[in-house]
């Protein structure tokens, strides 16, 4: 039989909220280096965004959601299959946000260090943050 792999950790999880309440069947989930959004119940659908490919955060409130404590992150992405995602009515909006900052940012630290250790660290200064998200211009520098 094949291997099983491990479960995943998950650092935070919400649901989407209608009045508040988790009545809904839109999961949000992170761990220590993705961000996970499940839709559906019969019929589900998971897609995910590496956190080392976020670029921005924005957090938005309505009045309403104001009213219930909940809020709304836009996550934009590099991810060529999922560039925003939408995290609505999430609870504790700010304090969620800030933390998938920090975990962004520990993620892209993780990242360039290993690329320091495969490149050697003066190749990585002169490169900035978009060329450790796209690496076809590696396969250009192989074939020469």
């Amino acid at each position: 039989m094949g291997r099983k792999n491990p479960p995943i950790e998950y650092i935070w999880k919400d649901r989407r909220r209608i009045l508040g309440m988790p009545l809904s069947f839109t999961r949000y989930r992170m761990s220590e280096d993705r961000l996970f959004l499940v839709k559906g119940f019969f019929n589900m659908h998971m897609d995910e965004v590496l956190l080392y490919r976020v670029r921005d955060l924005s957090l938005s409130r309505t009045l309403g959601q104001r009213l219930f404590g909940m809020g709304t992150i836009t996550v934009y992405s590099s991810d060529k299959t999922l560039p925003e995602l939408h995290l609505k009515n999430i609870r504790h909006s700010l304090a969620v946000k800030e933390m998938l900052h920090a975990q962004v940012e520990e993620m892209k630290m993780v990242r360039r260090m290993r690329l320091s250790e495969v490149m050697g660290d003066h190749d990585l200064s002169m490169r900035d943050d978009n060329d450790l998200d796209d690496d076809s211009d590696l396969d250009d520098e192989m074939d020469s």
